[in-house]
């Protein structure tokens, strides 16, 4: 490998003629080749027609739903009555083409379009509707836009079929498991189908939920259970309760099938069959195993027996035997019953003597108030005599400091009289 790699670098050296430019187309050639064999390259396997087709049917639905409801709004001014009687998109703007103005409603049969009880309904309401008049211009403007809308409805199944045959060509066990529409948004999302059997199951469980995935991971929140496999039908017939559990059992078979697409060498969806119908025990398995909680058996079939209280055979019989009403532990207020003379001639001598205690400890009490009275008349002269003989001075010394102030007044106010 040296000795080759030696001549080929000094290749154009040792072939006269052989210049640079003519070994560059040769080298981009031996890569292409290579690249081919490893990938084993097929035009079938090409998955970006899949992903196109799949960002202009989203396309194509958003404008049909905008176009379908320009008509309404456009001729609800007319027949404002008609939106009620007929729900669907296409129907709507076909009876709206056939119908031109309503006043033609009558005379028309619109049994290929409607239901008979339908068309008895717009009959009645074509006669009796409050709508304004439009002019023959506005109506020709009206049925060019349902024109428009026919055919976008007619381009958009024929894209679903094909891209229900791309999906089953280049990936068959994805298109069992999930579907064309889930697994052509998954290829879509994850680039290519190559990069998309890269990715764990765990990435494909969570594909398309990013923006919740991160909010949760920012706040500390718990984490999206699923992204776009959740529109898979296997998810959707699970109760809520088991969604989570399902899509992940489903995201790891997904895996599996993506990879078996990507790199296998089948061209069969025998693999994704298998792997639906292992998904659908295991949701019947879930949903059995709720039953028999709630009925009292593990196999989800609830057992109907004879009600028997002393039963203590199998899982739903009584432990112990059922317990009877006991009356004798009721509490009841009762008056007490004296039957003989004795018993109320004891109640009196109790009376008697409280009576008596009670007279005893009063006469008890009645000295010691006395004496404490005593005490506190005795002790009160005491200390008021000091205290009047304290005012008395102070009442002397303030009298004796104002006499010369106001002798001083006096004679002032003498001078100024006689001055």
């Amino acid at each position: 490998m040296e000795l080759l790699r030696g001549v080929r670098s000094q290749l154009t050296e040792l072939i006269s003629g052989l210049g640079d430019n003519d070994l560059a187309p040769m080298s981009l050639g031996l890569s292409h080749s290579l690249a081919r064999y490893k990938l084993k390259f097929s035009s079938d396997k090409v998955d970006t027609m899949i992903i196109q087709a799949i960002g202009l049917l989203d396309d194509l639905d958003k404008e049909l739903n905008t176009y379908a409801m320009r008509v309404r709004e456009w001729y609800g001014w007319h027949f404002p009555e008609l939106a009620k009687i007929v729900q669907d998109n296409i129907l709507y703007a076909k009876a709206v083409k056939l119908m031109g103005d309503r006043i033609n409603a009558a005379k028309l049969d619109f049994s290929e379009i409607l239901s008979d009880e339908v068309e008895a309904d717009l009959k009645e309401a074509s006669v009796i509707s409050m709508g304004t008049e439009v002019s023959d211009l506005d109506l020709l403007h009206i049925r060019e836009l349902c024109d428009q809308v026919l055919s976008l409805a007619e381009y958009r199944a024929q894209l679903y079929d094909y891209l229900k045959s791309r999906m089953n060509t280049i990936a068959p066990n994805l298109t069992a498991l999930v579907g064309e529409l889930v697994g052509a948004r998954l290829i879509s999302h994850g680039g290519s189908l190559l990069n998309l059997s890269k990715q764990p199951g765990s990435t494909v469980q969570i594909l398309g939920a990013e923006k919740a995935l991160f909010r949760a991971l920012k706040t500390k929140h718990a984490t999206p259970k699923y992204g776009l496999i959740y529109h898979a039908s296997v998810v959707g017939q699970a109760a809520p309760k088991h969604k989570g559990k399902i899509s992940r059992s489903l995201a790891a078979k997904a895996a599996l099938a993506i990879r078996c697409d990507a790199l296998g060498d089948g061209q069969d969806n025998t693999m994704g069959v298998e792997n639906r119908l292992k998904l659908e025990a295991r949701l019947r398995n879930l949903e059995g195993r709720d039953l028999g909680r709630l009925s009292g058996s593990a196999k989800g079939k609830p057992k109907i027996e004879v009600y028997d209280k002393d039963k203590k055979k199998g899982s739903g019989g009584l432990i112990t035997p059922a317990k009877t009403y006991n009356a004798a532990a009721d509490s009841l207020l009762q008056t007490p019953k004296v039957d003989s003379e004795n018993g109320v001639k004891e109640k009196k001598d109790k009376k008697k003597k409280k009576k008596a205690d009670d007279e005893e400890e009063a006469k008890t009490e009645e000295p010691s108030k006395k004496k404490s009275k005593k005490k506190k008349s005795e002790a009160e002269p005491e200390t008021v005599e000091p205290a009047k003989k304290e005012k008395k001075k102070r009442k002397h010394e303030e009298e004796e400091a104002e006499m010369p102030a106001k002798k001083k007044e006096k004679s002032e106010k003498k001078k100024k009289s006689e001055v």
